[in-house]
C-alpha cells in the first residue's frame, strides 16, 4: 500500500502548499522506505537532536540557540499530540512553516 504523505500534512496544514510538501517529501526521500525511519518519536532525544542538528540547523539553516529550536520541535510535536503516526514529511511541513521557510522546497521558477 502506497502511503499518501500529503494527507497527513494536509490535516495539520489545511492550507499546505503543495509544492512545498512535494519538495519535503524528496527531501526526506530514501527514509520513507522504511516504516520507523518515516516516523518521528518527539519522546525520543536522539530523534529530536537529530531533527534539530540534521533539519533545523544543516538544510533550514537555523542559526539560533537549541533551546528555541527543541522549543520550535516541541510546539510540534503538541500539535500533533494525539496522532500515533507522526510522519516525518509532516513534521518537517510544520518545522518549515514555523520558520517561514517553505520556499526553500519549492522548484526555482
Amino acid at each position: 500500500m502506497a502511503v499518501d504523505w500529503t494527507e497527513q500534512i494536509k490535516k495539520f496544514a489545511p492550507n499546505a502548499d503543495d509544492e512545498a510538501a512535494a519538495g519535503i517529501i524528496r527531501h526526506c526521500g530514501i527514509s520513507l522506505q522504511s516504516a520507523d525511519a518515516s516516523l518521528v518519536s518527539f519522546g525520543d532525544k536522539s530523534e529530536t537532536v537529530r531533527i534539530r542538528d540534521g533539519f533545523l540547523k544543516k538544510k533550514l539553516g537555523r542559526t539560533e540557540d537549541d533551546e528555541t529550536l527543541d522549543a520550535a520541535i516541541q510546539q510540534v510535536g503538541e500539535k500533533m499530540k494525539g496522532t500515533s503516526r507522526r510522519q516525518r514529511p509532516t513534521v518537517y511541513y510544520l518545522l518549515a512553516d514555523h520558520f517561514g521557510q517553505l520556499d526553500l522546497f519549492k522548484k526555482a521558477k
